[in-house]
């Protein structure tokens, strides 16, 4: 049950968290998520997806246009080219857990039914989601966490945080009270958008075998 003092206007996502449950509580819970003006234009919530004993847990930036449509993480463009890097990488993404630091498709639009173009979230408004991102590594408990991009960074390690200084390492903090070990790298959207495609995939699966390597 919500409590009453929930608000878009107090930019957080905590009074509509559950009291209990596991992974299909939270995301029954965040289909009603008005914790920040961003569900007035989505279509939907985008919860994370996989197996709650999953090994390792993908974070990237928020949905896309095709997430928000479907309602599922990773299903467009730049989440098959993920799998693709995850595979080439020797991790299975069937096996793994993936979600974003922000829960609904954030974009601008010139005119009704033109294409939705991405627009980045801000600190405050992925902060505000940040209670869901605390509750799904509470449940999942990841032996790794994948940060995929800049701001999925800044979301768990602050606004500090620069992926091009710590890609392809292994780092070790605190999130959210728990010892957590993550590997950043790229989103596999920015890979989409380089001049050097094949060179910014290549990076990507580089990385990515780090990740395979500190779970083995």
């Amino acid at each position: 049950m919500v409590r009453a003092e929930a608000s878009e206007d107090a930019y957080t996502a905590e009074p509509f968290l559950p009291a209990r449950g596991g992974l299909p509580a939270l995301r029954r819970a965040a289909a009603g998520c008005r914790g920040c003006p961003l569900h007035r234009d989505a279509t939907q919530t985008v919860f994370g997806a996989g197996s709650q004993d999953a090994r390792v847990m993908l974070v990237g930036e928020q949905p896309g246009d095709q997430e928000d449509r479907q309602g599922k993480p990773f299903v467009g463009p730049a989440g098959k080219l993920l799998d693709r890097a995850l595979g080439e990488a020797g991790i299975d993404p069937a096996e793994a857990y993936v979600t974003n630091a922000v829960k609904h498709f954030k974009f601008t639009q010139a005119e009704p039914r033109k294409r939705r173009i991405h627009k980045a979230p801000t600190l405050r408004e992925t902060a505000a989601c940040g209670p869901w991102l605390a509750a799904e590594l509470a449940v999942v408990e990841p032996e790794l966490i994948v940060v995929l991009g800049a701001t999925a960074g800044k979301a768990l390690l602050g606004s500090s945080f620069r992926v091009t200084q710590v890609r392809g390492t292994v780092l070790e903090e605190e999130i959210h009270g728990r010892a957590e070990r993550l590997v950043p790298t790229m989103h596999p959207s920015s890979v989409l958008r380089s001049d050097d495609r094949e060179a910014a995939y290549r990076g990507l699966v580089s990385d990515l075998k780090v990740a395979a390597d500190a779970l083995s």
